[in-house]
């Protein structure tokens, strides 16, 4: 099957024939960044961000889930770690950026 969005991306980057304009590589290597960019720098860094503002946000109370699955309530909170209490007498110690999420209630649904 044929798929002109290959063949045109092929195209781009091919070199020039001799005689060739050498703006053209430049033209192409421009192109290639900006596809990196838009499809992997920008992306990352919008989740950075956002991570990095759900942690400064974090407060005694919030229900969190850590990357590694662990659901639980913020007890206390420092600078770079807090205490979660997972069960009734059951509290970790978790860096402030290995939290996944929050978890947030949604009105009108329930637990069961």
């Amino acid at each position: 099957m044929e798929c002109p969005v290959t063949y045109f991306l092929f195209g781009l980057l091919m070199a020039p024939a001799e005689g060739g304009s050498p703006w053209a590589l430049f033209v192409q290597l421009g192109l290639i960044f900006m596809i990196f960019y838009w499809l992997l720098i920008r992306p990352q860094k919008k989740e950075k961000d956002r991570h990095k503002a759900m942690i400064d946000t974090l407060k005694k109370g919030d229900e969190i889930v850590t990357v590694g699955g662990i659901i639980g309530t913020i007890v206390h909170l420092d600078d770079e770690r807090l205490t979660v209490k997972t069960a009734e007498d059951t509290r970790l110690l978790v860096e402030r950026g290995k939290v996944g999420r929050t978890v947030v209630d949604e009105p009108g649904k329930g637990n069961g």
